[in-house]
């Protein structure tokens, strides 16, 4: 397949026509639909990572900060801070009351365990929940809030927020409300920050945020017992260092999430029922803020814990769930915010489901890479030493002259340096010029060079098909090579390229294509993807007898072969694809010959280079598509389906579309994750495939000072195909048409000498 030649429309064409063509070249619909995959890809990952951002233990980030500007009543005062008209007050347990408290959940795991105790033993608990926790499991938090217990916000991302500007302060809760809106109905007016603890824990950098907390309406929750069990000091020190003395009343500090809470759970029913025995009763802040109300008003009417609501939660009549006083800091989440937190939910609900299956795509698309690095490395050397041997023979040397057909439109910067390669050659030959409807002189250009042994036919615009058709039936010869119009052929190009057919075998033989235009970034990275993916995949192939595509820059056939299999069809657009499995399903073998080299232009532009690929990329679904059946047919045919066929379909297409996924798990894995670890797991790679790069380049004698822009090549260049695949994928799976293109040649590759290396 001539690929860097492309078919143009005919020129008959009329002026609606060329421009419903116009409008399909690149179908927006579907570009946009491949941007909306592209961006909810990425949307998925920065939730997933938002979501996971590690929840460590409760330990002060900040510690000997000043605290002269926090009231001393404050710092001194009980562990309930409100500031009810603008001044801050505190409140205490009432003595013999304790409120369990527990932090950073929740877990599927722990917090369920210690609900589960909390309904044996029959004592509420107070939850300080972080949001990103509660979008993850909304099932616990229903459950939590159905059993009695009464929840607080924890921040939603575990952050200490005496370090955040004022709009972070106001997200992270906002993020919470809509989470536990979303999960249980409602919203709190309880909060508690991370790595808080005892009052005079404030200091001049949270008291701020706990100032702007209270004029929002929240009251922020503190501890005057800790249990320390995120420690793990063992079971008997958590129930001593939860203990309060001299029956004070106190707001007592457990984990429910954030690490491991074995202790934890071993530890709670036997504080629960010491604490019983000692003549204790369990609450929650709200229950105990009422309790110490009322006697603070000694007898008068308790007036509740109706502290001002969070902004957008205003508390109004039948706002509080007033029918347990225990939970009197809730309020029924208005219908916008309800729905907002469903919404929440929904998203993280994908992003649940989304990450874990691509990750596990990923595990897949992972070892199929490095399986398919694995077969290159072992069938490239083989191939190599079994076809390098001096024994080796393809049988009786083959002296005959062929025919070589050059399709051509409107090459007039490259037909004469083709022209002149091939007549250098040391191979006898006949030139068949197909001029397929040129406007710029290509047929006057081959013409006026005197070459022997050229012919020009001339044909209207039919399109590259049916130029090399119209060359097959004027061929005199048995064998045809068919090329492209800005390539170049080496002397011995053809005279190498045709000796495989001294196995009577062979139907069809591949070169070796080089890019000529390498000088350039984007010729370099094709040079390096020519070499790696295009000539080790050949070798392979070649092993395996499933070649799955003769390149149209050089490919050489048996001309009853292709009229027996009906000629180049017209019916894809990579014609070379489906010549090539064709042939395989009648039962001739196709085979690679490395020493045929020739030199075709690149395409030079970004632009140029994403329609060529496109092309190309869906022209091979459309080959692999027509020729579905060979999965289930018997004999050859059957060997390429079910051998051919899924290697390609693995290697070209699924693995190439999903491995954007190594590269995208790797930048999740810098920002969320570990970036050291990740730096070094995306660099061990980059190596394997600069060893496979490297050895390739070994084997075809190139070079190695062009992979010095492989790893730039794999940041940018591969992301690029990766992108035309998935465009093709999209057109393929909607049904969508694609137009030929011409692409602009500026005939640079000129007739190298013989032996060269590189131009």
């Amino acid at each position: 397949m001539n690929r860097n030649q492309v078919r143009p429309q005919r020129r008959h064409a009329t002026l609606s026509r060329i421009e419903r063509v116009r409008r399909q070249a690149v179908p927006k619909p579907r570009v946009i639909i491949a941007l909306l995959l592209l961006l909810g890809l990425v949307s998925v990952m920065l939730l997933d990572g938002y979501l996971r951002a590690e929840v460590g233990n409760d330990q002060r980030v900040r510690s000997d900060a000043s605290a002269s500007k926090v009231p001393d009543s404050v710092l001194d005062g009980g562990p309930f801070l409100s500031f009810q008209g603008g001044t801050a007050r505190t409140r205490s347990v009432p003595d013999k009351t304790i409120v369990l408290t527990f932090d950073d959940g929740p877990d599927p795991e722990w917090t369920q365990s210690v609900l589960d105790i909390l309904d044996d033993n029959d004592v509420p608990g107070t939850f300080f929940l972080v949001g990103s926790m509660i979008s993850r499991y909304p099932d616990v938090v229903r459950r939590m809030v159905d059993d009695g217990n009464e929840v607080g916000v924890h921040t939603f991302t575990h952050v200490d927020l005496s370090y955040q500007s004022a709009a972070r302060v106001t997200r992270e809760i906002a993020q919470t409300q809509l989470a536990l809106a979303g999960a249980a109905g409602i919203t709190t007016t309880l909060f508690r920050a991370p790595y808080s603890s005892t009052n005079d824990a404030i200091d001049n950098y949270s008291w701020p945020v706990y100032k702007k907390l209270g004029a929002m309406g929240y009251t922020s929750v503190f501890i005057d017992t800790d249990s320390e069990d995120w420690q793990q000091p063992g079971v008997s020190k958590i129930i001593k260092w939860a203990t309060p003395k001299s029956g004070k009343g106190a707001s007592v500090l457990f984990h429910d999430a954030g690490g491991n809470r074995a202790q934890t759970l071993e530890a709670l029913p036997q504080y629960i029922k010491k604490m019983k025995a000692k003549g204790y009763t369990f609450t929650t802040v709200s229950g105990a803020q009422q309790r110490a109300q009322g006697q603070q008003a000694q007898g008068q009417q308790a007036q509740g814990s109706q502290a001002q609501a969070p902004q957008g939660t205003p508390a109004t009549a039948g706002d509080t769930r007033q029918s347990n006083p225990e939970q009197a800091a809730h309020r029924t989440a208005d219908t916008a915010t309800l729905w907002e937190g469903r919404a929440l939910l929904g998203a993280v609900a994908v992003a649940e489901w989304t990450v874990p299956g691509l990750a596990a795509v990923l595990a897949v698309v992972g070892v199929a890479v490095l399986g398919r690095f694995a077969m290159m490395l072992v069938l490239a050397r083989r191939h190599y030493r079994q076809r390098n041997r001096r024994r080796f023979s393809w049988g009786p040397p083959v002296t005959a002259p062929v025919s070589v057909i050059v399709p051509a439109y409107n090459e007039k910067e490259c037909i004469a340096n083709t022209l002149n390669s091939l007549a250098a050659s040391t191979h006898p030959i006949e030139i068949v010029v197909v001029d397929d409807g040129s406007t710029d002189g290509t047929a006057e250009i081959a013409e006026s060079l005197g070459l022997p042994n050229v012919r020009v036919i001339r044909q209207p615009n039919a399109g590259k098909p049916a130029a090399l058709n119209n060359g097959v039936r004027h061929a005199r010869y048995d064998i045809v090579v068919m090329m492209d119009g800005d390539t170049v052929f080496e002397p011995d190009t053809v005279q190498r390229l045709v000796q495989p057919f001294g196995d009577p075998e062979v139907g069809a033989v591949a070169g070796n294509a080089k890019v000529g235009n390498r000088s350039t970034v984007i010729g370099a990275w094709q040079h390096i993807e020519y070499v790696m993916g295009f000539n080790l995949d050949r070798r392979m192939y070649d092993l395996l007898r499933c070649m799955p595509t003769i390149p149209g820059a050089i490919g050489a056939f048996r001309r009853d072969a292709v009229l027996g299999v009906g000629g180049m069809s017209e019916d894809t657009l990579a014609e070379d694809t489906d010549i090539t499995i064709a042939l395989h399903r009648a039962g001739w073998r196709v085979v690679y010959a490395e020493h045929a080299r020739a030199w075709t232009e690149a395409p030079a532009s970004l632009g140029q280079l994403w329609r060529q690929r496109y092309r190309w990329s869906y022209g091979t679904m459309q080959a692999l598509w027509k020729h579905r059946k060979s999965v289930t047919d018997r004999g050859p045919s059957g060997r390429f389906g079910r051998v051919g066929m899924p290697l390609v379909v693995l290697f070209q297409i699924v693995t190439p579309v999903f491995a954007p996924l190594i590269d995208v798990f790797t930048v999740y894995a810098m920002i969320f994750v570990d970036f050291k670890a990740s730096l070094l797991a995306w660099l061990a790679v980059l190596l394997v495939q600069l060893v496979c790069a490297a050895y390739a380049f070994r084997l075809d004698r190139e070079r190695y000072r062009y992979l010095l822009m492989l790893p730039l090549q794999q940041i940018a260049y591969r992301q690029l195909m990766y992108l035309v695949l998935i465009h093709s994928c999209v057109t393929a799976a909607t049904g969508g048409r694609l137009r030929w293109q011409k692409l602009k040649r500026t005939g640079e590759v000129g007739t190298p000498a013989p032996g060269t290396g590189v131009r």
